[in-house]
């Protein structure tokens, strides 16, 4: 198959982590030709939707991990499957991309669906599913955060469209900070806040469970550092080996099949204690973790299910 890649720069990926990497070296692997370009090379041109970049090759090489052949301008129609793989933030550029690429889907197969992903962001998708979700807020008029945090004491506050933990701040009963924050926020965005209980069992750990075409593949736990409470490994969380318990199989039981029949291939969910809190679908990750601690190939089954779909 001809497989694009619309991500962000390859150069500075992290071969050893990077779940975009690991998609292009198993569909190298499997003989697919490969094409990569950054999102702002995407455009709509009289009917067609384009990309300027290059045919990628990829190996596992530290500081020579890619190769690129001439730099050309193709019509994304043309190709099998374009991978949807640029991180957040999800905003208007962002948006603009799925709107895009919606208008050769899924002629061109787009994992994970684009209209899916522009509709169930990651914050968002979860009030679908309340009987699993902590209790949540989403506003952003400060009487009702206020309220909500009266009501609960102990509450996490963070962005609606943040990412890799950027933003998220505890807020516990004594906290007077709930103003001041709102003030900031309030002062370079004019999205709502959202606003959870906090919960406690945190601190032995965030679980990552990656669903594949809406069935769980496996867990890895992300430990927050000591004296953190966020345990996103981006800001110091490390990832530990993890089961899947019988309530997470319930979760994914229950929202299983509705990201299998929105055309979201490759999830990552997470889930703190016996709570479902985020459901991402714009550029999940965790395959390598997952991949060194059971010694699966999570890649593997993620283009099983592609090629599935593409037959």
């Amino acid at each position: 198959m001809k497989i694009a890649f619309q991500m962000d720069p390859i150069g500075p990926v992290d071969i050893d982590a990077d779940s975009t990497f690991r998609l292009a070296e198993e569909a190298q692997a499997r003989g697919h030709e490969l094409f990569y370009y950054t999102p702002d090379m995407l455009a709509y041109q009289e009917g067609r939707i384009t990309a300027r970049g290059w045919p990628l090759t990829v190996r596992r090489v530290a500081g020579d991990h890619f190769g690129l052949g001439a730099e050309a301008e193709v019509d994304l129609a043309d190709f099998d499957v374009v991978w949807l793989r640029q991180d957040p933030p999800f905003d208007m550029f962002y948006i603009t991309t799925t709107h895009l690429l919606q208008r050769i889907h899924p002629g061109t197969l787009v994992v994970n669906d684009p209209f899916w992903v522009r509709n169930y962001p990651e914050k968002l998708m979860v009030l679908d599913f309340p009987e699993l979700t902590p209790p949540t807020t989403i506003a952003r008029d400060l009487a009702t955060i206020r309220a909500f945090k009266d009501t609960h004491g102990d509450v996490i506050l963070k962005p609606l469209y943040g990412n890799g933990g950027a933003g998220v701040f505890r807020l516990t009963e004594s906290d007077r900070n709930l103003a001041s924050l709102h003030e900031l926020f309030a002062g370079f965005t004019r999205e709502p806040l959202i606003v959870q209980k906090f919960l406690p069992a945190v601190s032995k750990g965030d679980k990552r469970v990656i669903l594949v075409d809406g069935v769980p593949a496996g867990a890895i736990n992300r430990v927050p550092a000591v004296g953190e409470t966020r345990s996103n490994m981006h800001v110091g969380g490390r990832a530990e080996r993890a089961e899947l318990t019988a309530r997470d199989r319930e979760i994914c039981a229950a929202i299983g099949p509705l990201l299998r029949d929105k055309g979201q291939v490759f999830v990552g969910i997470d889930v703190i204690g016996d709570y479902l809190t985020e459901i991402n679908v714009t550029s999940p990750t965790g395959i390598q973790e997952l991949e060194r601690f059971d010694g699966s190939n999570v890649a593997g089954l993620i283009w099983d299910a592609i090629e599935a779909r593409r037959a």
